[in-house]
């Protein structure tokens, strides 16, 4: 599970396994593979780094880099 935050500040874990879409518009939008959707205050980079992270951590031999845009 990775955090996010709300635009309200509430924080809460979501699971990236579930993650379909990320968006900006400007605000991040996630949808989920059961098309809910969570807008929150994160950006996309952030969330792919908070991703990479949690694969790291539940998978020692998983090598992939963070996907960021430069």
């Amino acid at each position: 599970m990775i955090y996010v935050t709300r635009l309200n500040s509430k924080e809460f874990a979501i699971n990236p396994d579930l993650i379909e879409t990320l968006e900006e518009t400007p605000d991040t939008v996630i949808t989920l593979t059961s098309e809910n959707k969570y807008v929150v205050k994160e950006s996309i980079e952030e969330i792919i780094i908070r991703i990479t992270d949690f694969r790291r951590r539940c998978h020692p031999e998983f090598r992939g880099g963070s996907m960021r845009c430069e």
